[in-house]
């Protein structure tokens, strides 16, 4: 059996690896190094996959959440809505912008933030709601979009997680996650379903007014070389990057359905074991087959374990050689960065309780049968001794 990888990079390389290296090489012998022709074909061909008027590329997914709030106009003290279970880069760019975070639970079946617990939060002071596609399964978006609508609040989707899921709605029709709010961010992060060989992100938007906005501000506020219009930073994506990306982006699709191959695999095998609970998909898919839906691109494939030691699991896990991952062990109200006597414990049962639970196991596109069979029988000796 091939050695087990949380995300194996190197083997999804050597399947590209003759259009990676003569794209990379095209880039250096041209010196085209930023905003080069190989960002702008990468943006062109990223709006088509995505049914979405405008990407803006950036330096990387943190970059682009804090950019796509600095387009929308937030002013410091403005409340931003966003879960409390989710990476801290989600709350920091909303601190960052002296915003005021406000952190709410997530549903403990999707893990994705919890309408109602939205709707408790909304004050006079609320100006934005950002839900994140947690570990790649679309957000209630229906639910988002109208409560956004009927308090007059934006929506900004963190779709760092989520590129190439569809979202589909009660009506029937499907739209990108990332397409679907007033603007939305994603991160090209090496082990994201689609990430580049370093740093990468972008913003997405069809607004034609804050896309102009944003795209000044990622570079240095600038639309005419040395004329600053608008306060801005530096956050560009750069050609190699680009490169990789443009690579990368015709097996998307792909790498998305041997995701969901996996994960029916992982799930199948841990059927009937009841301190086991597998991913659901999201609120409005029928399906129960993870290769029926697009809603779901298993960026990571989370248990949760009830009735056993998640972090002797973790031990054990790794003394067999399996990599895995506890995203995540700690609540964003109870950082450090983030503590505020304005949070109730009360409120974030479902996050207090999944931190205990989760565990992540090895999800790439390189996963095969041999390897997902001894993760799995790992597994379920653990929990059945």
């Amino acid at each position: 059996m091939r050695k087990i990888q949380m995300v194996d990079l190197k083997g999804q390389y050597e399947n590209i690896k003759e259009r990676v290296d003569s794209s990379i090489m095209n880039v250096i012998e041209t010196t085209a190094f930023i905003n080069g022709p190989e960002v702008h074909e990468f943006q062109k061909e990223l709006e088509d996959y995505l049914g979405v008027k405008h990407v803006i590329p950036s330096a990387n997914g943190t970059d682009a959440l804090q950019i796509a709030m600095m387009g929308l106009g937030l002013k410091p003290g403005d409340e931003v809505i966003t879960a409390d279970f989710t990476f801290a880069a989600t709350v920091e760019v909303i601190a960052l912008l002296q915003l005021t975070p406000v952190l709410v639970d997530v549903d403990p079946v999707t893990f994705n933030i919890d309408v109602e617990a939205i709707k408790k939060a909304i004050t006079p002071k609320t100006k934005a709601i950002v839900p994140v596609h947690l570990f790649g399964l679309a957000a209630n978006m229906d639910e988002i979009m109208a409560i956004a609508e009927e308090h007059n609040l934006y929506v900004i989707e963190d779709n760092a997680q989520g590129i190439g899921a569809d979202y589909i709605s009660k009506d029937g029709s499907k739209k990108k996650t990332g397409a679907i709010g007033h603007v939305a961010s994603t991160s090209f992060f090496p082990s994201k379903n689609l990430g580049c060989y370093g740093d990468g992100g972008a913003i997405f938007t069809n607004d034609d007014d804050l896309a102009h906005s944003l795209r000044g501000i990622v570079n240095h506020g600038m639309y005419e070389r040395y004329h600053h219009d608008v306060v801005g930073v530096n956050s560009r994506l750069d050609s190699i990057q680009a490169a990789v990306l443009r690579a990368k982006l015709p097996n998307l699709d792909t790498y998305n359905a041997t995701r969901q191959k996996s994960a029916q695999k992982y799930t199948e095998a841990f059927k009937g074991i009841d301190q086991i609970i597998t991913p659901s998909l999201c609120e409005t898919c029928a399906s129960e087959r993870y290769d029926d839906c697009n809603c779901h691109v298993f960026h990571q494939y989370t248990l949760r374990i009830i009735g056993a030691d998640r972090d002797a699991l973790v031990k054990h896990l790794n003394e067999n050689d399996i990599p895995c991952g506890v995203y995540y062990p700690i609540p964003l109200h109870l950082q450090k960065a983030y503590k505020d006597e304005r949070y109730n414990e009360e409120d974030f049962t479902v996050t207090n309780q999944l931190v205990k639970e989760v565990i992540s196991l090895p999800m790439h596109t390189e996963l095969d049968d041999e390897q997902i069979a001894y993760i799995t029988k790992k597994v379920i000796d653990f929990v059945n001794k």
